[in-house]
Formats: structure tokens, sequence, C-alpha cells
């Protein structure tokens, strides 16, 4: 059973369209409202549990009714809810819980991690440095360490979302993310690189005979597919809360090992590599934005409103 609460504050003159909105829709129990009171004279509170599957229905009314622009709504899952009102709310509610996508919860989610921030950087380099440490010592287990610690999944999945959603803000800021945090990660990787390559601690030849990890620089037709299948996995993933799918996702695709791969490949020499490195990592990236925004643009929402 999956259901949420929703909490709406809003000017008191405004709480009786939203009762009004929220009341008899299928899929809405234990609806409350009251005034805050002296510590926030003027505002009221309205209270709600609702079957996942109508929520995005609900927030469609509100953002018309304007409860957005003057005051505010939080969502939260309810883990556990038995009895007879929690029954009644999904039987009501058309379609099933897992299938819901809510379109505000999904731009919050992808929104907070496609920011170009100081720690997204940090997670960028330590993912592009773990990644060329797993290259230079041919270690697929290393590889794998740098695809989960890499954070850039969610500008490609901010991207897809702003795309879909017309969010003109939202696209630019997750394109800046990546735009600058892949360069960075391999400058850095680089400089690092040439610091180990001064020390002895790479050799020029470092390359050569790599086995286990030349999947990274042999960018074909299964990089594609794999890109447009793990970008796929990925939205669905995030479009029905199943976060843990995205563990999978992180894991397929060789977009920070080909950054990592591609610095110490320039640190070398081998240009052919470098290149092919950041052609592979080029096909991932379009590939799983491609993918993920043909994802939700199938899943048959429209945007309610312009943003």
């Amino acid at each position: 059973m999956s259901m949420v609460h929703l909490r709406v504050v809003c000017p008191e003159t405004l709480a009786p369209a939203v009762v009004q909105a929220l009341s008899g829709r299928p899929g809405v129990v234990a609806l409350t409202s009251a005034p805050l009171g002296e510590t926030s004279p003027g505002q009221a509170e309205v209270h709600a549990d609702l079957a996942r599957e109508c929520v995005d229905e609900a927030l469609g009314e509100l953002h018309r009714l304007g409860v957005v622009d003057v005051g505010m709504v939080t969502l939260d899952p309810i883990d556990t809810a038995i009895g007879h009102l929690a029954d009644k709310a999904e039987q009501d509610a058309p379609g099933e819980g897992a299938d819901a996508l809510i379109w505000d919860e999904l731009a919050a989610r992808t929104g907070a991690d496609s920011t170009l921030t100081w720690t997204f950087l940090a997670f960028m380099v330590l993912a592009t440095l773990l990644a060329s440490i797993g290259v230079i010592t041919d270690s697929p287990i290393t590889i794998v360490g740098a695809m989960v610690v890499g954070p850039e999944f969610g500008p490609l999945a901010g991207l897809a979302v702003g795309l879909v959603r017309r969010r003109a803000g939202m696209a630019r800021r997750a394109a800046a993310a990546l735009l600058v945090g892949f360069p960075v990660a391999i400058l850095v990787t680089t400089l690092l690189a040439l610091a180990g390559r001064a020390a002895g601690l790479i050799d020029v030849h470092v390359l050569e005979g790599h086995r286990q990890t030349e999947f990274i620089y042999h960018p074909g037709w299964f990089s594609l597919i794999t890109a447009l299948v793990a970008g796929t996995a990925g939205m669905l993933s995030l479009t029905s809360s199943k976060s843990a799918v995205l563990v999978g996702v992180f894991i397929s695709v060789t977009t920070i090992p080909a950054a990592g791969n591609a610095a110490v490949a320039a640190v070398v020499g081998d240009w052919y590599e470098a290149g092919q490195s950041l052609l592979q990592l080029g096909i991932n990236l379009v590939g799983i934005v491609a993918a993920a925004t043909i994802t939700l643009t199938l899943r048959g929402v429209r945007p309610y409103r312009k943003g």
C-alpha cells in the first residue's frame, strides 16, 4: 500500500478552496483544516492522506489555485497505513501506486541532484580519480566503485525532466553541471596522473595488455544500447520511487570510467585511446538523456503548468 501525507500551508482565505478541491476526490482521506494561530496570523494548514496514484492530480489543482505562489505544500511518504480508510483510499484511487508519477516530486529530486555545487564537483573528481586508479591497476572492482560514487546521473535525469517539462532553467542547470563537472574532473585527474608519472608511479606502458578494463574505450552499438537501457531503467526508478534500482544503473554505464581512462591515456600519450574514451563518454551521456526523455514522454502525463 502506497500512501502520501499532504500538508498545505496557505492564507486562511484560501483554505476553504483547498478543502473543497481535495474533499470528495477519489483516494483522499483524513482531510482536516485549522488556522495556525498566533504564531502565523492569517495562515491556515490543511492535512490529508492520499493514495499515491492521485497525488499528482491533487497537486495540479493546488497549483491552479495558486497555493504554491502564496504558501507551501509538503509531501511525506507513509511507510505503513492499515485500516478501513487506507483501504478505501487505495480502492477509490485509479491506477496503481507503484506506477504513479508525481511530477513535482520528480522535479524536486532531480533538481536538487542536478545543481552545480562544490559537493557535486568533489564527487565527480573523486569518482574519476577512482576510475583512473582502476584503469592503471586494471581493476574492474575499482572501476565499479567509481561508477557508484559518480553523481552524474542526477544532472542527466534533471536534463531529461527539464526537456520534457519545458523548464529551461532546470535544463540549463543540469547541462551546466555536466559541462563543468566532467571537464573539471578530467583536468584534475590528468594533473594528478602527471604528478604520478613524474614520481614514477605511472609507467608510459601502463595501459598495454589491460584486458579487464578495455571495454571502457571500445565504443560501439552495444555502448549505445546499454546507455539506452540504463537511462530507461534509471528514469523508471526515479518515477516509481524504487531507488534501489539506481545502483544497477550506476554500474552499467561507462561515463565516469571513460573520463578517468581519457585522463590516464592522455598522460601516457595514447591519444587514440583517449579519443575513444571521450567518444564512449559522449555516447553514454547522449544515450541516457535520450532514453530518459523518451521514458518520461511515454508516461503520457502532460505538464499542468509552465515553469
